[in-house]
């Protein structure tokens, strides 16, 4: 698996975030973001992928899509991101909730959504 080209900050000028107004939207977007960046096969890319299992991520991998994320979409991940999120559906609704788009995942527990709304205004 190669390591992410260029800088988070170029990665994410490299792709525009216009066209996401939905969750469905970032979902697409996040697989383009680990399909390109770490050659990880379209067709493992589903809903209930595992990211580190499933995908095939190491850790220090995830964290660098979460920070490209939070980069493109002027996001803040709190800390304890990666004990909440561990699906890729799941990481695409909590980015798409904290960005506004979504309403509140059923999985996220209290007080990491009152840390994402805290470091998120548009997180409601």
């Amino acid at each position: 698996m190669s390591a992410i080209s260029g800088t988070i900050e170029t990665y994410a000028m490299a792709h525009p975030t216009d066209d996401v107004k939905n969750w469905m939207n970032m979902f697409r977007w996040i697989v383009k973001l680990i399909r390109d960046e770490y050659d990880v096969d379209e067709a493992i890319l589903t809903r209930s992928a595992v990211l580190e299992t499933d995908c095939g991520l190491m850790i220090e991998q995830v964290e660098v899509v979460l920070a490209i994320i939070a980069e493109s979409f002027s996001l803040r991940f709190p800390a304890g991101t990666l004990d909440e999120v561990v699906k890729l559906d799941e990481l695409c609704m909590v980015a798409s909730w904290m960005k506004g788009l979504y309403k509140r995942p059923e999985f996220v527990s209290e007080g990491f959504a009152a840390k994402c709304r805290a470091a998120n205004p548009t997180c409601t």
